[in-house]
């Protein structure tokens, strides 16, 4: 099972590692797009500042964000599930896994991003400031840059196998299953259920931010059991079994994903 990822907008400090080796991520079909984000990033931040911020959509109080990205090339590296933090990161709690449930992570989580494309956790990034809705000079909205380079290298990640995209609308941009590939693909939303008190009528609302802790909780979940649901149908079943309520409406046609419903009493 492929799990795809958003990333978070807060990064780690630079780490003690060594520089940035693009030839040394994952995915190597991404190589010369990742190269031209990156000769493109970079050049802006060194440039102008002011238009750098304003291009990368950073408040006044992360000017200092645009003289990081000017030093990409050579500021320290981590391992990216260290860079990526935020609610989500959070609830996986990659550090605290065990061996087995790391090894799992390592192959089978995939995070997105608008410098890198996608990189896997154990890849060595530095932080940096780059959404996806950004539209870098030379190269346009990076959701669309991304769409021709992904069409070969995500599907042949996948495999075979399910994929569970856990992505935002924006990160979802870059890519979007298709064919025979969709129909083995499940996208998830999560649903505050609440009881109205004065007439016992259920009522159901989309949760936003706290959304990215369930799923955090979801991953987690399914590396300590050592899931491996070979489609969505066996996915909804594992994920009641680890004690979700899960609700599930398949793919319906040709071309579409599966979408999933987790259902929380609680927010946090």
């Amino acid at each position: 099972m492929l799990v795809l990822l958003p990333p978070s907008e807060g990064k780690a400090p630079a780490g003690r590692g060594a520089s940035l080796r693009l030839e040394s991520l994952s995915l190597p079909g991404l190589a010369p797009a990742r190269a031209a984000v990156l000769d493109g990033l970079v050049e802006l931040c060194a440039g102008d500042k002011e238009k750098a911020r304003e291009v990368l959509g950073l408040s006044e109080g992360l000017r200092g964000e645009v003289a990081k990205n000017a030093e990409l090339r050579t500021a320290g590296t981590r391992p990216a599930g260290e860079i990526y933090t935020g609610v989500l990161y959070d609830a996986l709690g990659l550090a605290t896994l065990d061996t087995a449930a790391r090894r799992r992570a390592g192959k089978s989580l995939l995070v997105f991003s608008g410098l890198w494309g996608a990189v896997r956790i154990g890849d060595r990034i530095p932080p940096y400031r780059c959404a996806m809705g950004v539209r870098l000079p030379g190269l346009g909205a990076l959701g669309a840059y991304w769409r021709e380079p992904m069409e070969t290298v995500l599907p042949e990640a996948a495999g075979g196998g399910m994929v569970l995209d856990l992505r935002s609308s924006a990160y979802a941009a870059a890519w979007r299953p298709t064919g025979e590939l969709a129909a083995r693909t499940a996208t998830v939303r999560v649903l505050h259920s609440q009881t109205d008190p004065v007439t016992g009528a259920e009522k159901r609302s989309v949760v936003s931010h706290f959304n990215k802790a369930t799923k955090g909780r979801i991953v987690r979940d399914l590396l300590t059991a050592g899931a491996r649901p070979r489609n969505p149908a066996a996915l909804v079943e594992t994920l009641r079994d680890l004690g979700h309520t899960v609700e599930a409406t398949g793919p319906g046609r040709a071309g579409r994903t599966w979408a999933l419903d987790v259902v929380v009493t609680e927010i946090h």
